[in-house]
């Protein structure tokens, strides 16, 4: 068999896109390299001519999309010397941060609302030997404390105001060009805090730019961070499409949310940290933002798993809820080309997908004519 490359994560293939050192010592699950799955069964039931994709971040290292950023932040944070890292999260952040720095053998310290976080992630926090805080309020009091806390302690801040996470994961948006051969049309995208769909439109912008595509402006976002800055930046970029939980949707109020609540847990953001980076976002790419009900986030992520084999967490399915509705009313036209960001694994909150299944296990004696009807009990 020819030898292939062992595949070690994001810094390793993208190097030469990314702001790291030749001798930096590389903190890393091998992350990156999720699927692009194509839905075959959903169109159908749409009864609409597109193309639909999922990216599935939920096959990342701890289950989110967070690895992509983290990767590069704890690598930073070890090159710089610090000893510990501190997020405020909603559950995929500190799973993330705790499992980076166990891997780098730092320590982790994360802020969780009380009460307000799956199960799943809360265990992977704790699994990883983070010292788990929980505190009275939501995640938008936790990250006013991060950052207060990092004025005066050694600690470095992972959490997306950190800029080595959006340059982490706007690979992304390099893996789904480099497999499709363009950008997709629309990229729909759950927002919370805002940094992921700004991380994927810094890798679009950059991708075209690499690509020989020359204009006057540059992107605005990296700074002068990334290899491309001051590069110009037009062509093959997708129109983003940002959709929020709509019991937590600043971006559609046009203000902060004091007291956000969804059942999607993880977009449960009242207060976003890349709200001026988000709404440029959606102006530079032509698209827009919208909201979801929890009924349609939930609807979605069973439709998901039913007919697609696919088993997302409720937050990751507002994307996808979003997309449909849109295609449905013609906002996006047949014939398009579609990415959804599924940005966290089902597994991440077990409870929500088994309060909302419709069969319960069956309790049959243990014989064979009990096992055998109840299988033609129930055939399709």
């Amino acid at each position: 068999m020819p030898f292939r490359p062992r595949y070690t994560g994001i810094i390793e293939r993208y190097r030469d896109r990314l702001p790291v050192h030749d001798d930096a010592r590389i903190i890393s699950l091998g992350e990156g390299n999720t699927p692009l799955i194509r839905l075959n069964n959903v169109p159908r039931v749409l009864g609409k001519e597109v193309d639909i994709y999922v990216k599935f971040e939920g096959l990342n290292p701890t289950g989110s999309f967070k690895d992509r950023g983290m990767t590069m932040a704890v690598t930073r944070a070890v090159e710089e010397g610090s000893r510990a890292i501190i997020c405020a999260s909603t559950g995929n952040t500190s799973a993330s941060a705790a499992a980076y720095a166990a891997r780098a053998g730092i320590t982790a310290f994360v802020l969780i609302p009380d009460g307000k976080i799956a199960q799943g992630k809360l265990a992977q926090a704790m699994m990883h030997g983070s010292t788990v805080i929980q505190i009275k309020g939501n995640f938008d009091a936790g990250m006013r404390l991060v950052k207060q806390v990092a004025e005066t302690s050694p600690v470095t801040v992972v959490n997306s105001v950190n800029p080595y996470r959006l340059q982490g994961q706007k690979t992304a948006a390099f893996e789904i060009v480099e497999e499709l051969g363009r950008a997709p049309d629309y990229h729909c995208l759950p927002v919370g805090n805002a940094g992921n769909i700004t991380a994927h439109w810094i890798g679009y912008c950059e991708y075209s730019s690499a690509s020989g595509d020359h204009v006057t402006e540059s992107c605005g976002f990296c700074k002068g961070r990334c290899m491309y800055a001051g590069g110009a930046i037009v062509g093959n970029r997708p129109r983003m499409v940002g959709y929020q939980a709509s019991g937590s949707a600043p971006f559609m109020r046009g203000a902060m949310v004091d007291d956000p609540d969804t059942v999607a847990t993880a977009i449960r953001i009242g207060h976003p940290q890349s709200w001026e980076y988000a709404w440029k976002v959606k102006e530079e790419s032509g698209g827009w933002f919208d909201e979801c009900s929890d009924e349609e986030i939930l609807a979605a992520q069973k439709l998901l798993a039913e007919r697609e084999g696919v088993f997302c967490e409720p937050a990751s399915a507002t994307s996808l809820a979003g997309a449909l509705r849109d295609v449905k009313a013609g906002k996006i036209p047949e014939g398009s080309s579609i990415v959804c960001t599924l940005t966290g694994h089902g597994l991440k909150d077990p409870d929500i997908a088994i309060q909302q299944s419709l069969r319960a296990p069956l309790t049959v004696e243990a014989d064979l004519d009990s096992v055998k009807r109840a299988i033609l009990d129930n055939m399709a």
